[in-house]
């Protein structure tokens, strides 16, 4: 007699974002528990009420994920029911400087780097060691095309965008034994808010929708690097082995060097 399939466990931070939010409704399946979090309860609930429309099982959390702390405690609760096979570690933000030559308020740069770097790598430490003792599981690290080279317009996210894609790379050989794959993610501008909120041109922009698509396909097949879209991959990557005055010649000539506007997340 055939036993039952043990459901999927997701894990899905940052779901009431635009990427996040595609990827629970890509992801809302039978047999798959879907555990979300997000900081807007209201759409976290209407989220939720589609996946489960689709078959999942979804558990939802408002915690402070830069209380690390709570995190942990949450965490564990997780594991103690069951280890989560995918972990999306998809939460963060965007800051800018307010003008020309004025560098972004600290209190914002802290706050980006604690969710956008700091948060991603306390969550693997809270997780490898239960999906070392199962032996499996995945790791998604959200990165950005800005992390090839940082963009004058958004330097601290640039930089949190890069430590997070090099932490990413050099988890991934650590952890292979284990059976846990870690991918990165690179995606280039993706239409939401926090896009629509960016300084500077914003080429092949994709729907959220689109993005979700190809971020599943590349963890299904356990990718080390997704990347998109390519137009604007390949130019970004140039900027990372161009002699760094030609990137940043190049850089100035796309307007990618002026900042308008008020910081946003």
């Amino acid at each position: 007699m055939s036993q039952p399939q043990r459901s999927r466990c997701v894990l899905i931070t940052g779901a009431t974002g635009a990427i996040g939010g595609a990827l629970a409704r890509a992801y809302a399946e039978p047999s798959t528990h879907l555990v979300l979090h997000g900081r807007q309860l209201a759409t976290l609930e209407a989220l939720a009420a589609i996946c489960r429309e689709q078959g999942a099982q979804v558990t939802l959390s408002t915690i402070t994920l830069t209380d690390d702390h709570a995190l942990q405690n949450w965490l564990a609760e997780l594991c103690a029911q069951q280890v989560p096979d995918i972990v999306i570690a998809n939460a963060g933000k965007n800051t800018h400087p307010q003008g020309p030559e004025i560098l972004e308020p600290w209190d914002e740069v802290q706050a980006l780097l604690d969710i956008n770097l700091k948060t991603p790598i306390a969550m693997v430490q809270h997780m490898v060691p239960a999906m070392q003792a199962r032996g499996s599981g995945q790791l998604v690290l959200i990165s950005s095309l800005a992390g090839w080279h940082g963009l004058p317009t958004t330097p601290s996210y640039s930089a949190s965008k890069a430590g997070i894609k090099a932490y990413g790379e050099g988890l991934r050989g650590l952890l292979a034994p284990h059976g846990i794959g870690v991918t990165v993610v690179m995606p280039g501008y993706v239409t939401s808010p926090m896009c629509e909120a960016m300084p500077g041109p914003k080429p092949w922009e994709w729907p959220p929708e689109r993005a979700a698509n190809v971020i599943k396909r590349g963890i299904t097949a356990n990718r080390a690097r997704i990347s998109f879209p390519f137009p604007l991959n390949f130019g970004t990557w140039w900027l990372a082995v161009l002699p760094a005055g030609v990137s940043q010649w190049l850089i100035k000539r796309l307007g990618f060097n002026h900042s308008e506007g008020t910081p946003h997340d």
